[in-house]
């Protein structure tokens, strides 16, 4: 497990993303404080955000993600009269 500043972080992020590939644990430091852990995405314990748990899921080969944008969202049409479903109902009779 190594230890880095911020700043020396920044500056060789490669190199310490590559040490993290090869199975290292990095402490980040502030000011000699701890404030960050970065470790290989498949010895992460619990992801606590929807987008770390994919990232796990992805790094362990059990599904790919999205290469394109997310659609946006659509807004929900309403039409009035008759339901739809009883139409299709009614013509299979």
């Amino acid at each position: 497990m190594g230890t880095v500043g911020v700043k020396e972080l920044k500056n060789r992020l490669t190199q310490y993303l590559r040490r993290t590939k090869k199975g290292e644990e990095v402490i980040v430091t502030e000011r000699g404080t701890p404030i960050a852990l970065i470790q290989p995405i498949q010895t992460a314990e619990k992801p606590a955000t929807r987008e770390a748990k994919l990232a796990k899921l992805a790094a362990t080969g059990l599904i790919t993600l999205p290469t394109k944008k997310s659609l946006r969202i659509v807004r929900r049409v309403k039409v009035s009269g008759r339901p739809l479903s009883r139409t299709i109902l009614g013509d299979r009779r």
